[in-house]
């Protein structure tokens, strides 16, 4: 079965400042399980960074840009069942988990976080990645 490729781009384009060349996509969906880049405080059209300083602003883009990314591969967030999220700062914890929260209320899907001394860009606050599974329905065990 071939993969679907999601947006692909080269980081040529998307990050100027650098000398890369490395052909890559915003998703993979292979065998119903999505696979998602990294999500960050970037319009995935424009690639324009939004909500510079604003750690709330860029939490709510990258999950914004996931609903985006999940739908265009045929889900929802309904079907997230990992996120993994990457703080350069430890206090940004509540305010991203806040609106992480709203984005997953009811989905219930396993998290990581990690705190690390710096993302691609240094504006960039916050990254998030989701992993889905495609018609995964929604339940929880008790």
């Amino acid at each position: 079965m071939a993969h679907t490729r999601i947006r692909p781009f080269n980081t040529k384009e998307t990050y100027p400042e650098q000398n890369l060349d490395n052909d890559l996509c915003q998703a993979v969906v292979a065998n119903g399980v999505v696979y998602l880049r990294g999500q960050i405080g970037q319009d995935l059209d424009s690639r324009q960074s939004v909500g510079i300083g604003d750690v709330e602003a860029q939490a709510e883009k990258a999950m914004a840009n996931i609903r985006t990314l999940l739908e265009e591969a045929g889900g929802s967030l309904q079907d997230i069942v990992k996120v993994t999220v990457y703080l350069i700062d430890p206090r940004h914890r509540e305010p991203v988990y806040r609106t992480m929260g709203k984005w997953l209320k009811g989905v219930y899907p396993v998290s990581t976080g990690l705190v690390v001394s710096a993302l691609a860009r240094p504006e960039w606050l916050v990254e998030i990645d989701a992993t889905a599974v495609l018609g995964n329905p929604v339940a929880s065990a008790n």
